[in-house]
């Protein structure tokens, strides 16, 4: 392991952090992180970066707008600090469904995001599962975008689920739930959506055969659990069994888990890009990425390719 290397975490995940730090036999940075009395926020670090590539753990959930501003603190600070190179692990990328226009007068704020982290002096993201994967063209520095499928399939092949269909929510979701499918050797449908308002969908057809099978939903995130009730609704009218739903960002805003406490929901999996702090959920299940982010870090800084992480490439 590269000795001028340090990680520092931001307030959004730092169990994270702590696991990323003991695969890879490091001690966590220390930095001081304070909101004042004003509502700004101050940033320290509590020893020197000078020199050192020094990886930032912050992912943009919620508060995503005081988070994102503290990231650029810290990058900052960094970079004042004389830091060698400062590279943001960035496991969940907040903004990036607005990633293209879609009605007059609106904002790509996925791409202003991008521009701001770069102005404020990072050499580089590492992220996870973009809802749209061109977001990485927004940046101008090198972008290594992980995935969480492996860590998925590893998951399910481990359950003896009988009669399986993998499912995809909307067209967005297809080339994935298409390529788990294909590993895994079991069959696919898709749900075609209508998006009437932010938050809100409506199902509209259903291409694929369901009746009589166990859905696996697979998603990118999981934010209000709206859609992914209309979806295990519509599929049990089509005459499917209980659904298990498969996400890499467990957001569960506006109280997601309640309802996803549906009964036509068995479990529900993701990982651990975002800190949870919600009481426990008896049919949630988090997957940790620790580990692909530690051997990401490693093959940044040691030399080697992203690409060998993924068995599903």
């Amino acid at each position: 392991m590269n000795e001028m290397l340090k990680i520092f975490a931001g307030s959004s995940n730092k169990p994270l952090a702590e696991r990323l730090c003991e695969h890879l036999q490091l001690s966590l940075g220390k930095v001081t992180i304070e909101t004042m009395e004003s509502g700004e926020i101050y940033v320290s670090y509590q020893e020197t970066v000078r020199g050192y590539d020094v990886f930032i753990v912050q992912s943009l959930s919620h508060p995503v707008n005081e988070l994102l501003v503290e990231l650029l603190i810290m990058i900052d600070a960094a970079k004042r600090a004389s830091a060698k190179t400062i590279n943001i692990i960035m496991p969940y990328y907040g903004y990036a469904r607005q990633e293209r226009k879609s009605a007059p007068r609106e904002p790509i704020s996925a791409k202003m995001v991008a521009d701001i982290i770069t102005t404020a002096g990072a050499d580089r993201i590492i992220t996870v599962d973009l809802h749209a994967a061109p977001i990485q063209g927004f940046f101008k520095i090198p972008v290594d975008h992980l995935t969480a499928l492996d860590s998925i399939i590893d998951y399910l092949q481990k359950k003896n689920i009988a009669h399986p269909v993998v499912v995809s929510p909307d067209a967005g979701r297809a080339k994935t739930a298409e390529k788990l499918a294909d590993l895994l050797d079991w069959p696919f449908a898709i749900m075609i959506k209508n998006r009437p308002n932010h938050n809100q969908t409506e199902i509209t057809h259903i291409i694929g055969e369901v009746e009589g099978k166990t859905p696996i939903i697979i998603e990118d995130l999981i934010d209000t659990g709206g859609t992914i009730v209309n979806v295990v609704e519509a599929l049990k009218k089509r005459g499917a069994n209980d659904a298990l739903i498969c996400a890499t960002h467990g957001l569960f805003s506006d109280q997601a888990l309640t309802r996803l406490q549906h009964p036509n929901i068995t479990e529900i999996v993701v990982t651990d890009t975002i800190a949870l702090d919600q009481p426990a959920h008896d049919k949630l299940v988090i997957l940790s990425l620790a580990s692909l982010l530690a051997t990401a870090i490693e093959i940044i800084t040691n030399g080697g390719s992203i690409a060998t992480l993924f068995k599903t490439e």
